[in-house]
This record gives C-alpha cells, structure tokens and sequence, in this order.
C-alpha cells in the first residue's frame, strides 16, 4: 500500500504531470524539458528527481548530460493510469503550450547534446 501511495503522491503535483505529457515525445534532456515547461533547471532537476523515485521515468546519462523517459509500468495499476493519462493530458491546455513549446525548441535545437545556458 505504501509504494501505491509513493507512486499516487508523484503524480499530484501539476509539474509531474506536465513532465508526464512530454516525456511521451519520447527521451529528453533537462534542457529540453526546461525548455517545454519553461521552468528554471533547478525545478525540473526536484521534479525529475521525485518522478524517478517513485519509479515513472528511468534516467540514463550520456556523457555529462541525463536523459529522461517514461519508465515502463511494473505494476498492473501504474500501467492503466498511464493510459488513463495518456488520453487525457494532451487535452489540457497548459499540457497543450507545454508540448508547442517543446516541439518548437526541439526544431530549432542546434545539436543533440543538451546546454542548460539556454535558459
């Protein structure tokens, strides 16, 4: 009961759930997800922290940077509010400027290699 409970907590912040609606693009770096949320590195860095301890996104580093994705559901539960979400968030119209944000950045992104000084 107690990891179900850790794992609800995650997702009762607004923030974690727009981290949520972008990481369905697919892996991203801080300074792409700074970038979609238009929040400062320090917030997304407590954010992403929070999401990865409760077991919703896996990190990887690559080099001196660390990339995020959606880890996969393993449990039963996870894996249908993720669904759950997935239906719903693109709806919301903050999830919405999130990922025009995102997608924008990312078009004009010079390389693959993130650099938080765009911020």
């Amino acid at each position: 009961m107690k990891t179900l409970a850790e794992c609800l907590k995650a997702l009762s912040d607004p923030t974690r759930l727009r981290v949520i609606r972008l990481l369905d693009h697919g892996e991203l770096c801080v300074c792409d997800l700074m970038a979609g949320l238009d929040l400062p590195q320090s917030r997304v860095s407590r954010h992403m922290s929070f999401l990865k301890n409760s077991n919703w996104v896996n990190s990887q580093r690559k080099g001196k940077w660390v990339y995020y994705s959606l880890a996969i559901p393993q449990k039963e539960i996870q894996s249908l509010i993720l669904h759950v979400l997935r239906q719903n968030l693109p709806a919301l119209d903050e999830a919405k400027q999130d990922y025009a944000r995102l997608t924008s950045y990312l078009a004009t992104k010079e390389t693959d290699s993130c650099t938080t000084e765009s911020k």
